[in-house]
């Protein structure tokens, strides 16, 4: 044996470690697994160290700092069949596990996600968020996901997470009984109700899921140009009320133009007059309403309508046609 080699199997007396950001597991680096009787084991915060023996789990340690002999490590010394205690160095893997909440994981839909809405039908809807997890069960993270792995971080998990999430996400908007406008509106419960789904894929890797955040649900660009579309068309409404509306706010604009409805005559009369052909020339056909106040002639109506379409307040087909009905009471 050379002397590099001897230098390398000096035995370990100091374990510890000090771990980098995104660090999930480590198996403690030392060659041919040999520690020293009475070694010193440093366990920080939010870490847990474990002994295994020829792959079997033997004694834990949480944070402090402990001696490793006989009394503090009784399994493995009966792994070991040891009769007495030993006095020569053991060997053993020792794992370190961080049980730090991994926080500022983004999860998200690589492809819309197929939904029946209950009131547009079938949506294609994209949602996006971020998780936190931590460790909750070393031995079981270690068995499902570590194996025989030296180090593992959270880079090396998170595709499979976020498998996880995807495939509930899509299960849980599948079943949903709300509406995407709901979901939309209450994204805290949607959240809640999502980390109750995805724990139990979490729990089978030793896994908890701490935090779940449903950031944004979308659309589709086109299905969201026509959702807004039908929106408008419900706000509208009342057709005959919404041409009454835009003529009204046509007035508002010439009046604050340069010389205002009043200075090209039309004056309060015009607006009564206009209230009056929208109503009965754009509602819907109906027959027209007395001229207010009753004392205005067919003549003199069609004068007041002349000036709302000098002004833009209504278009010249909507003159002609009024126009033609007042001409024809006329006996």
């Amino acid at each position: 044996m050379g002397i590099l080699d001897f230098l390398k199997k000096q035995f370990v007396d100091v374990i510890d470690w000090v771990e980098e950001p995104g660090d999930l597991a480590i198996r403690y680096p030392m060659e041919d697994r040999e520690i020293q009787n009475g070694a010193a084991l440093t366990v920080r915060e939010g870490q847990v160290a474990f002994f295994y023996n020829e792959g079997q789990m033997a004694d834990a340690f949480g944070p402090g700092q402990h001696t490793l002999n006989t009394s503090n490590l009784p399994l493995l010394t009966a792994l070991q069949n040891w009769d007495k205690g030993f006095q020569s160095p053991f060997k053993a893997d020792v794992l370190f596990f961080t049980q730090k909440e991994q926080v500022g994981l983004k999860w998200g839909t690589s492809q819309p996600v197929t939904v029946r809405d209950k009131e547009f039908g079938p949506l294609r809807i994209r949602a996006f968020g971020s998780y936190s997890f931590r460790i909750e069960q070393p031995p079981v993270f270690q068995a499902k996901l570590m194996g025989t792995l030296d180090h593992l971080r959270v880079g090396d998990v998170e595709t499979q997470l976020r498998s996880a999430i995807a495939t509930q996400l899509a299960t849980s908007l599948g079943r949903s009984e709300f509406g995407f406008v709901d979901m939309a509106a209450d994204q805290a419960a949607m959240s809640d109700r999502l980390r109750e789904m995805v724990q139990p894929a979490f729990t089978q890797w030793g896994l908890s899921c701490q935090t779940f955040f449903v950031e944004s649900l979308s659309l589709p660009d086109e299905v969201q140009k026509y959702l807004d579309k039908a929106s408008s068309m419900r706000v509208v409404g009342d057709l005959d009320r919404f041409v009454k509306f835009q003529s009204a706010d046509a007035i508002e604009k010439a009046a604050s133009a340069e010389g205002g409805v009043a200075g090209l005559g039309v004056g309060a009369g015009a607006g009564m007059a206009l209230g009056q052909a929208m109503a009965s020339g754009l509602g819907g056909g109906g027959q027209a309403s007395a001229p207010a106040g009753g004392g205005d002639d067919p003549y003199g109506q069609i004068e007041k309508l002349h000036k709302l379409l000098t002004i833009g307040a209504i278009t010249q087909a909507d003159f002609d046609a009024k126009k033609a009905e007042l001409l024809g009471r006329i006996r």
